[in-house]
């Protein structure tokens, strides 16, 4: 029985999910000290924290949405024009 082969991604796309998945980690601890953040000081740095990982989150969401078309393209077998 022959199986049918999905898209394998690459090492580089491997590794934007990897800093992806770390951002996101990072974005959801960010939020849980902002939670029980009490002093001003500490509120403020968790905000930065926050924006910071939100913007590397968003970076490697477009990365890898801008990598996609041409992985699935080729994927579903689909003809890829250049």
């Amino acid at each position: 029985m022959k199986q049918s082969r999905k898209y394998a991604p690459d090492s580089e796309t491997l590794a934007l999910r990897a800093e992806l998945q770390a951002a996101q980690s990072e974005l959801a601890l960010a939020y849980r000290q902002f939670d029980q953040a009490t002093a001003p000081e500490l509120v403020e740095s968790c905000i930065y924290r926050i924006s910071a990982a939100k913007a590397r989150c968003d970076y490697y969401l477009r990365v890898l949405k801008a990598r996609e078309p041409v992985a699935a393209g080729s994927a579903k077998g689909g003809a890829v024009w250049t």
